[in-house]
């Protein structure tokens, strides 16, 4: 497989040129703007079907011809993208089975995008001719970097195939329905089926249906994935494949899907500059902790932002201009967090339709005399100089565990806190201490690998897959730290209620039994009281809110009590000494200030790391990449206020200014630059 960023960091975006293909001069005017914006990059084709194809069978490629051999010659490459994502309408009238149908039964019209049925074995063939035509035709081209597999994957179809389709899934992960009914708790509501057609997959109530319907949506949909990529590795096999995926969106476990890419990339629009004091700071902090989970999913290899916008959304309640300075900074953010690349939807802006307002590289009135494009041009000239940084990694020490099923047992459940869930927020929440210290962390799946770390932090574990207590168990026993919260250990993987007591499988480890959960109203009152000279350094009355559960330390030790109610005095804090390592329990939901506290404390325990020594300025962090030889670390200042931050005795070179930076660094508001240095010096100094 060749390199997709063995030439550097990628810079461009999504370019639709069959919308402008019958207007006199436009791609050329498109070209010359491309080298003045230095912009090296071009997802193309991913809405192109019907330009394609625009009878059945009747293929007009000359266009697409045209425009690869100009970006060739300009020196663009090219993300060629299949245009599964919206089909064309003759098709939709020709084959209706292609199209969607909702949980009432009733047939999506032709309408929108991403409206297909993943099952449908027409659909499957018409995606699969079309693929094949293009990695037949464009094999060779010297423009081809990767594919871009069709876009953004997402929904679902409640058709006859499908129910079909999900009927055989349970039975081949089942095997007979006496297995499936003890599973689901079939039971309950008499619920239990005796034959495979009874099952309808929008029966809420009951929960392991529930969790069955959504791996069986993200594996019908990877299966669809591995049908479009098919053809592009047959007649490609040394080009890269990837599809752009969607942050945290639920609707899909992206961990299922990762293994059949060759990188991985998604589509970033945090919404900058909401109202709050440190608004942009937390937006900030989100986003990298979606940053980190895409490059989580290949071993910490590279990923590619293959969306952001340069300017602002459409689609938001309120769309905002980014500040000057927040575009070098939001795409920094991304390359400081793995990716190699920063690119855009969309070059130039559509003139009408749903995302004519939606940020562009070139604006309507089609020039690169206004503050977007000066501001592109020179985020892409200086993406040139940090061309040494691609392919470097961001070691970590830490780990979040966020899991994309897990959430959906939280989701699914019916208590006991149904107004606040909030499984993404929490996880972020505990994420936020490291980030502001700049310490780099990996976001991962309870199927991932815990042993190459010194600290796992998994909130809110409430299900619990086969083997990962164990995988806990054995990483603890070995001298890691492991912290968990309330509402863990709950569940097995049908969300069936362990029978031994909460938290399950992970009571031997955590030295915990969890008797009660106690939810909040907004206007009650806990607190946690931190126990004299406890092993954290805890040292403050902190606030409980949301659930509290109600433990027995059993051969753990207590490090704080409940301050409130009938349980004051109990137990909120507790650590177990477990082999060479130790497990931390927090059982109640506490303020930011707490959960600060407790990753102070570890930090200092542990011996943590952070990627620059010394205390950072409110709003800044510090993340860092390597490649083995040198640390790159950048530096990046989510405020609207100047910042200085100390550097200490070591002497950087400053990537973006060419300069030799010593003592102090100074950020000016939404600043943000690239420092490099010799990584034996930091190990010589530790």
């Amino acid at each position: 497989m060749r390199p997709w960023n063995e030439s550097g960091m990628l810079h461009g975006g999504d370019y639709n040129p069959e919308q402008w293909k019958h207007v006199p001069g436009i791609w050329d005017e498109d070209l010359r703007l491309m080298n003045l914006a230095h912009i090296n990059t071009l997802s193309v084709g991913i809405f192109s079907w019907v330009s394609l194809e625009p009878e059945e069978g009747k293929f007009e490629f000359e266009w697409l011809d045209d425009i690869l051999d100009r970006l060739s010659r300009n020196g663009q490459r090219v993300n060629l993208a299949t245009p599964s994502g919206a089909k064309p309408a003759w098709m939709s009238a020709r084959y209706p089975e292609i199209r969607r149908v909702q949980p009432n039964g009733l047939r999506d019209p032709h309408q929108g995008r991403h409206n297909h049925c993943l099952t449908s074995p027409v659909y499957r063939e018409k995606v699969s001719i079309i693929n094949t035509r293009l990695a037949e035709r464009y094999a060779n081209h010297p423009a081809l970097l990767m594919w871009h597999v069709s876009n953004e994957y997402g929904g679902e179809c409640h058709c006859a195939l499908c129910m079909k389709a999900f009927q055989e899934w349970l039975q081949r992960r089942y095997s007979s329905l006496d297995a499936l009914n003890k599973a689901w708790w079939a039971a309950f509501w008499s619920h239990t089926y005796t034959d495979w057609s009874q099952i309808d997959f929008i029966d809420h109530s009951v929960h392991g249906l529930v969790l069955d319907w959504k791996r069986f949506v993200t594996d019908q949909t990877t299966d669809f994935i591995r049908n479009e990529i098919a053809p592009l590795r047959h007649h490609t096999p040394d080009v890269p494949v990837t599809i752009n995926m969607m942050g945290t969106y639920d609707g899909l476990n992206c961990w299922k899907i990762a293994p059949y890419l060759d990188l991985v990339s998604w589509d970033s629009y945090p919404l900058w500059h909401r109202p709050g004091p440190n608004a942009d700071r937390d937006t900030g902090c989100e986003t990298s902790f979606v940053h980190d989970i895409y490059r989580s999913m290949k071993n910490g290899d590279p990923f590619l932002l293959m969306e952001s916008t340069p300017s602002m959304q459409n689609w938001a309640p309120v769309c905002k201009q980014k500040r000057p300075g927040m575009h070098q900074l939001s795409s920094l953010l991304a390359v400081a967090h793995g990716s190699d690349g920063v690119l855009y939807f969309q070059y130039r802006k559509s003139r009408g339709s749903a995302e004519k307002f939606h940020g562009a590289v070139v604006d309507h009135v089609g020039h690169e005399h206004n503050r977007v494009f000066r501001e592109v041009a020179d985020l892409g000239e200086k993406l040139e100089r940090l061309g040494v940084v691609a392919g470097s990694r961001s070691p970590a020490e830490v780990a979040i565990l966020f899991d994309w099923e897990n959430r959906w047992a939280i989701e699914g459940a019916a208590g006991p806190c149904n107004a606040h869930k909030d499984y993404v927020q929490t996880c972020v929440a505990h994420y936020r201490p490291f980030w502001k210290r700049g310490i780099t962390v990996d976001v991962i799946d309870s199927t991932c690998d815990f042993s190459g770390y010194k600290l796992l932090i998994a909130p809110m574990l409430y299900m619990i897959r086969p083997g990962v207590a164990e995988r806990m168990t054995a990483f603890v026993e070995a001298g890691g730290t492991f912290v968990t919260t309330y509402l863990s250990g709950v569940a097995d993987e049908n969300d069936l209620c362990f029978l031994t007591g909460f938290p399950g499988p992970l009571r031997p480890l955590l030295g915990i039994w969890s008797e009660e959960m106690d939810a909040l109203y907004d206007e009650d009152v806990q607190t946690v009281i931190p126990l004299d000279d406890n092993d954290l350094g805890l040292d403050h009355v902190y606030d409980a809110s949301h659930i509290c559960e109600i433990i027995h330390a059993e051969s753990a030790r207590v490090l704080a009590d409940y301050g409130a109610d009938y349980y004051a005095g109990e137990p909120a804090v507790t650590v177990n000494d477990f082999g060479q390592g130790q497990a931390y329990y927090v059982a109640s939901r506490n303020d930011d200030r707490f959960i600060d506290d407790l990753a102070a404390g570890l930090i200092r325990r542990i011996g943590i790391q952070p990627n620059l020594e010394g205390d950072l300025p409110e709003g800044v962090t510090v993340q860092r990449r390597t490649n083995g030889k040198e640390d790159f670390l950048f530096v990046l200042n989510f405020v609207n206020e100047e910042r200085t931050v100390s550097l200490g005795s070591t002497t950087f070179h400053n990537l973006l200014t060419d300069k030799t930076v010593t003592d102090e660094l100074t950020l000016h508001a939404y600043g943000s630059t690239v420092l490099r240095r010799d990584s034996s010096k930091v190990s010589e100094a530790a």
